[in-house]
């Protein structure tokens, strides 16, 4: 039986390697706080568009209510890309901390 045990160098994790997990967790934190934040824009937005009728000369109708949910996610989104209502960075940086807090 061949002996299958390594040298605890070659299992240590390269400083590199930690750095760029650290990095790519961050990246992930980052992107689930601005999820979060467009999420909360997409609910805030729908109570404005609720009461408008989508009848008329110009109005898309049965269509346009069914669809305008995901408008209103895209929307969201747009104006979380370009800067948002600040509230994904105070979300990170708390996801951040409890991240850190974690045994």
């Amino acid at each position: 039986m061949t002996d299958l045990s390594a040298p605890a160098e070659l299992i240590r994790p390269l400083p590199a390697a930690a750095t760029a997990a650290a990095g790519a967790s961050r990246e992930k934190i980052k992107a689930t706080a601005e999820a979060f934040e467009a999420s909360f824009l997409s609910q805030m937005l729908k109570p404005m568009f609720e009461g408008l009728s989508t009848d008329g000369l110009f109005g898309g109708g049965q269509g346009e209510a069914t669809w305008r949910s995901f408008l209103l996610d895209e929307m969201a989104k747009k104006t979380v890309a370009a800067g948002g209502i600040g509230l994904a960075g105070p979300v990170m940086n708390e996801m951040l901390k409890m991240q850190e807090a974690r045994p």
